[in-house]
């Protein structure tokens, strides 16, 4: 029954892709041309996907919100003006609460945009762009409880709000913006300058000392690792703990060694402005647990590791 299920709501979805037409593009340019903001509106199961919806666009660069229809008559209306759109979502396109408001929305002046799964109900012939938003056949056995024609609702919201997003071009940091909390937020916001360690937190000795020398600036900075710089304050190496276990096992004089015949050379790094998450991908994919953090010219800036990372929440 699960598996029917899912069936029946995936190609409720799938065949509103041939649905789409010239009225979903005009949907788009009304609400592209629109100075005011989308008020998304439905009742019951239908209300519960204009929310989500109205979500959906103000978290992806256009303004909305939801107002209930019934509510809508009773003060709510006065929410709604003239240089707004009304979004209404109903499967049957006969919803008593959306049809009372709609004289109310025409005179206005605010335009409309109705969402249904009957093209030629009342909702869909008052509006002035109507979208097909339903399904052949519910996923309840009894074809009664609302299942794929709500699915299907969904997912043309998401396409209009993707739709509008593109044509908008809403970047990245215009997304972080709306998003400041929980993980989202930390991963768009957080860069590399925000929790890398600067100063003597951030270990780093010149190519003329010894491998003993390294490794004491090593244990002091407690990340696993020093940076190697040149006499113009370039960085031209790394020596980790990986490497400090290698050297061990061949036996060489920590003493004597000059830190650069044993260090690794071409370190990987990151500039303080790049996205910490992007600090994270770069460790992952090359299997290291630090960055230096260099300028332009591979001056050292500062470093960072995973536990950094993780004390910021970015992973």
């Amino acid at each position: 029954m699960a598996r029917t299920v899912l069936e029946i709501e995936a190609k409720a979805v799938y065949d509103l892709v041939g649905t789409l037409d010239e009225r979903f593009a005009r949907a788009v340019e009304m609400i592209l041309e629109c100075r005011g903001r989308v008020v998304v509106g439905g009742i019951g199961k239908s209300g519960h996907i204009a929310r989500k919806i109205a979500s959906t666009l103000a978290s992806t660069g256009t303004p909305a919100f939801f107002v209930h229809p019934a509510e809508a008559s009773h003060g709510d209306l006065g929410m709604v003006t003239r240089d707004d759109i009304f979004v209404a979502l109903s499967n049957s396109g006969e919803t008593t609460e959306l049809l009372a408001i709609v004289p109310l929305l025409k005179r206005q002046g605010a335009a409309l945009i109705a969402l249904t799964g009957h093209p030629e109900s009342s909702l869909a012939r008052e509006a002035d762009v109507h979208l097909y938003a339903g399904a052949q056949k519910e996923a309840c056995p009894l074809n009664l409880a609302p299942t794929a024609s709500t699915t299907a609702a969904l997912a043309l919201g998401d396409a209009l709000a993707v739709a509008l997003m593109k044509a908008k071009g809403f970047t990245q940091d215009e997304f972080a913006l709306s998003h400041p909390g929980g993980t989202l937020g930390r991963r768009l916001l957080t860069h590399v300058r925000d929790v890398m360690r600067t100063g003597e937190n951030a270990p780093r000795v010149a190519d003329a000392v010894t491998t003993m020398d390294a490794m004491l600036e090593m244990s002091r900075g407690r990340m696993g690792m020093t940076a190697i710089l040149d006499a113009g304050a370039r960085v031209i190496g790394i020596f980790t703990d990986g490497d400090l276990r290698r050297v061990l096992q061949k036996g060489v004089d920590l003493k004597t060694t000059p830190i650069i015949e044993v260090m690794s050379p071409s370190p990987r790094t990151i500039g303080p402005d790049r996205l910490a998450a992007e600090a994270v991908e770069i460790m992952e994919r090359n299997k290291v647990n630090q960055l230096l953090v260099v300028d332009p010219q591979l001056r050292l800036l500062g470093a960072l590791n995973m536990h950094d990372l993780f004390r910021a929440k970015v992973i």
